[in-house]
């Protein structure tokens, strides 16, 4: 239940030089190093491709192996350098020149290189898909070229201004040229990259084990001390929730993420508490949010009126008072309510079957012989009827709840089970009626344009419900080139009400806390840091 997202925090206009006088030690530096941390992955990625890959298990795998140029700080959010080691941004930000550092290898040996630089920014910008990197696009289309400047130089030039400008180039993923540029299936399931651990075996049937590199630059860098201490990680795909935590009691899994059902009623065996520790969080990362895609080229949902009416037959609050213990807020928008970009205005559409079905019949909806809603469309009568694909578990008990309250106002849903590779198949050719999934939160400062503007529904591009408004797009292409942060808000915040309005999704929740279960024999300096539970600074003990 989370797909799809990358990078983009504003960045003042000013020159600005990076060195390694910073720290990013905010761990045990004397942590102790070794033995196997075990975890659940929960699905099998898709591929493994750091280029053409776009679900989150993909990226849970990547973030281990794959660099870029710059690093988050998990605790300020601040850009440190990772695989430059200075940057320099030009006074009137239309350039950013990067200085590799030396000593930085390829898992195969190979010394990364500033053509390497290129041809992963050239591959994402390539205007033919060649790398399937659709998705990631939009991100990058205000960055004229990436042009060496010199041995271990590189500088992007800007072609128009965009807040994430920075963020993109400093944050994109780097990848080896000489094992991706000619392309071949085997890369599927091959993953080479410069990070502390790398790929030691990938079976789609049991479980995927990275190793620690020997020869990873960062190992003796002091601004490193504490991170990435395990020997190796293994993870497994298990998506029983149920069955997760049977097997983290026996052992089998030293962390797994738990639902806040799961956190207050599965782990209360006689382990938990003892051997391990479940835990609740809140931190200041970006809120995901689940969701009912609908086809909007479906002739069942041309119109807001019906989206929104079916919006009002899924019972936001039962649902958070009966799975979620209260630990949830009702979805009102296209993003996490919490954020800055989300209109405090907006309210999530009520449970109202009898406002529904008035909606409905304004529509031009009417009982068929089967008491199933119908309507001419054009030159064809149309029911009111239609399948979800889930590819989570998880996930069948709102929609079976969404069935029940939507079969009482004349709407037939059918529920689908179908396995995550299928799922992602079926996304990109647009083979659907009705699909849910989930959005992770993104960024701090948010960008819809991958979702939410018309242009990101070619070539297999995230906005799959295809939809588009002209305002949207119009409101989201100037908050892109708005560099002052409130006035940028104000932009999205429109956007928030007019997407919220259209109703291409029927949204769920927006999470309060997150949850996880972790073994006692896994050191963790605190429950989490302010922007990630930092899991790249826990140890084993034994």
């Amino acid at each position: 239940m989370k797909v799809r997202q990358i990078l983009g925090l504003l960045i003042a206009i000013f020159a600005l030089e990076v060195n390694a006088a910073g720290t990013l030690a905010v761990g045990n530096v004397n942590a102790p190093q070794g033995g196997e941390f075990k975890m659940n992955l929960e699905e099998v990625p898709t591929t493994l491709h750091p280029l053409s890959s776009s679900d989150a298990y993909a990226s849970m795998v990547q973030a281990y192996v794959m660099e870029s140029l710059m690093e988050r700080s998990v605790d300020t959010y601040e850009w440190h350098p990772a695989l430059a080691k200075e940057v320099v941004v030009a006074k009137d930000g239309m350039s950013f020149e990067f200085t590799l550092r030396d000593g930085a290898t390829w898992h195969d040996g190979k010394p990364v290189t500033v053509q390497d630089v290129k041809f992963s920014f050239d591959a994402v910008t390539d205007k033919t898909n060649k790398y399937k990197t659709a998705h990631l696009l939009s991100y990058y289309e205000n960055i004229k070229e990436a042009k060496v400047t010199g041995p271990n130089k590189i500088k992007f030039i800007v072609g128009k201004p965009y807040f994430g400008n920075f963020n993109v180039v400093a944050g994109m993923t780097i990848v080896p040229k000489h094992i991706y540029e000619n392309g071949g299936k085997d890369l599927n399931k091959k993953l080479v990259g410069s990070g502390a651990y790398m790929l030691d075996e990938f079976d789609r049937a049991k479980h995927i084990r990275l190793k620690k590199n020997p020869k990873w630059w960062g190992a003796n860098d002091p601004m490193r001390k504490g991170q990435n201490n395990f020997g190796s990680i293994l993870m497994r795909f298990v998506q029983d929730g149920t069955i997760a935590i049977q097997r983290t009691e026996n052992g089998d899994f030293d962390f797994i993420g738990l639902t806040s059902e799961e956190y207050m009623k599965k782990t209360s065996g006689p382990k938990w508490g003892k051997e391990i520790a479940k835990v609740k969080m809140t931190n200041k990362a970006p809120k995901g949010y689940g969701f009912i895609g609908l086809n909007l080229k479906n002739p069942m949902f041309t119109t807001a009126k019906t989206r929104k009416a079916l919006s009002h037959l899924f019972n936001r609050e039962e649902m958070i008072k009966k799975f979620l213990y209260d630990m949830s807020l009702p979805a009102a928008g296209p993003w996490y309510q919490q954020s800055d970009y989300a209109d405090p205005n907006v309210k999530a559409p009520k449970y109202d079957p009898k406002l529904a079905l008035q909606m409905l019949k304004e529509d031009g909806w009417a009982p068929g012989a089967d008491k199933v809603l119908t309507k001419k469309v054009g030159n064809q009568n149309v029911r009111l009827s239609f399948t979800i694909l889930n590819p989570n578990k998880e996930a069948e008990k709102y929609l079976t709840m969404f069935k029940e309250n939507a079969k009482q106002a004349g709407v037939d849903v059918n529920i689908k089970l179908v396995e995550w590779n299928a799922f992602i198949k079926l996304l990109d050719e647009r083979k659907f009626e009705a699909v849910t999934l989930a959005w992770s939160g993104g960024d701090v400062d948010y960008d819809p344009k991958q979702i939410w503007h018309s242009e990101s529904m070619a070539n297999q591009g995230s906005n799959f419900v295809s939809y588009a408004n002209p305002k949207v797009d119009k409101l989201i292409d100037e908050a892109r080139i708005t560099l002052d942060k409130q006035a940028r808000v104000k932009k999205l915040r429109e956007v928030y009400k007019m997407i919220a309005d259209d109703a291409p999704y029927i949204f769920w929740f927006n999470s309060k806390f997150a949850f996880y279960g972790v073994n006692k024999r896994v050191g963790r300096p605190k429950d989490t840091y302010n922007y990630d539970t930092g899991r790249g600074y826990w140890w084993l003990t034994k």
